[in-house]
């Protein structure tokens, strides 16, 4: 049975996100709307991920709110209700070595590729957070803090970051050093001592700007220029 959501703390309580965008969407007769949020993009270990949803017109579950509001304990409650909730869902992912050897943008867009491949259906229409398309085909729409106002959005932010949490958490058993269950690959004190002390994991993304800080030598840093003309961060 899938754990009760807890109640939503009064912070939460006031903004939620919406089924405007979509609802217009159907409205102008596109059938299969997708909803893509990604996680990771900052990380600086592990995958890049993305979930994709497609949400169901009769049927809504609250308390989906954009997963950086959540807490780990309110998303894991609320990730078996979205997934069952939605008439497809789906995670893509881009791995370390993809991040390194394809760039960022690039590792996006493969990521958004096998999310959209994994939901079984075509879209009409892509709903994206941001302002950066990065699926392409004439069938996005742009939406600033999308994970914050647009319900399919926000429930696809909740799916990719639990997915990606418990990847990091199980890593976390074959590379103790990193606390990868804390942290997730993100940048902390801890985990930035472990690079200091042992340098980099086999799941770190080498081509990042932190390996040019590091007193242990014995990789040396993957330099590839973006495809958008920034170096790694």
């Amino acid at each position: 049975m899938a754990a009760t959501a807890p109640t939503l703390r009064k912070a939460l309580q006031r903004s939620s996100p919406s089924l405007a965008f979509e609802r217009a969407l159907w409205d102008a007769g596109h059938e299969v709307v997708v909803g893509i949020d990604e996680v990771g993009r900052g990380a600086w270990a592990g995958p890049l991920t993305l979930g994709a949803v497609v949400l169901p017109r009769d049927r809504r579950v609250y308390k989906v709110r954009d997963s950086k509001q959540l807490t780990p304990r309110e998303r894991e409650a609320l990730f078996d209700r979205i997934a069952g909730w939605c008439t497809a869902w789906a995670v893509g992912h881009a791995s370390h070595d993809e991040c390194d050897e394809l760039g960022m943008s690039e590792a996006q867009r493969l990521a958004a590729r096998r999310a959209i491949e994994g939901l079984g259906v075509r879209p009409d229409r892509v709903l994206l957070d941001g302002k950066w398309d990065f699926v392409g085909g004439g069938i996005t729409q742009r939406i600033v803090r999308g994970d914050a106002r647009c319900l399919s959005i926000s429930a696809a932010s909740i799916l990719a970051k639990v997915t990606r949490d418990r990847i990091m958490a199980a890593e976390a058993e074959h590379h103790t050093w990193w606390a990868f269950d804390q942290n997730k690959g993100y940048p902390c004190p801890r985990h930035k001592a472990a690079l200091r002390g042992v340098g980099p994991s086999a799941i770190h993304r080498r081509s990042w700007v932190f390996m040019d800080n590091l007193p242990w030598t014995g990789v040396p840093r993957l330099v590839r220029p973006d495809p958008q003309g920034t170096l790694f961060e």
